[in-house]
């Protein structure tokens, strides 16, 4: 991780939780993320925290890339959860949501809906930016 974010601190993903105690367990492994939204909450931590390791890991084998490089000037500030459809018992779900961010133009803003899919385990698929 590049980012210097301690267990304690607030989680990135905007649940009010402790990063400890949030997606810092779903990025070490220590707990599988219950539904796709908390995959989609743990995935924004891992660009909030630069862990390229999880984006990989979490990201379906079928669309993955090889190898991924974040942008260092990108700070990622908030996310919000716009919609959501499929729960825990689902094999296949998507999370809309509005990612903000900010790099040397300013304020950003990412809107994306997102497929995920359930295989031992919810991975991110793939998702239609808007």
């Amino acid at each position: 991780m590049t980012a210097e974010l301690v267990p304690f601190s607030r989680c990135p993903c905007g649940t009010g939780l402790q990063f400890g105690e949030c997606c810092l367990p779903i990025h070490t492994g220590e707990r599988q993320a219950p539904t796709a939204e908390a995959l989609m909450r743990s995935r924004f931590s891992a660009f909030a925290v630069g862990n390229v390791d999880w984006l990989l890991t979490s990201w379906h084998q079928g669309t993955r890339p090889e190898t991924l490089e974040l942008d260092p000037g990108i700070r990622w500030l908030r996310l919000d959860i716009v919609e959501t459809a499929g729960g825990p018992f689902d094999r296949e779900a998507t999370v809309e949501f509005r990612a903000h961010c900010r790099d040397a133009d300013g304020r950003g803003e990412l809107h994306e809906r997102s497929r995920f899919v359930r295989e031992q385990g919810w991975q991110y698929v793939d998702g239609v930016i808007s």
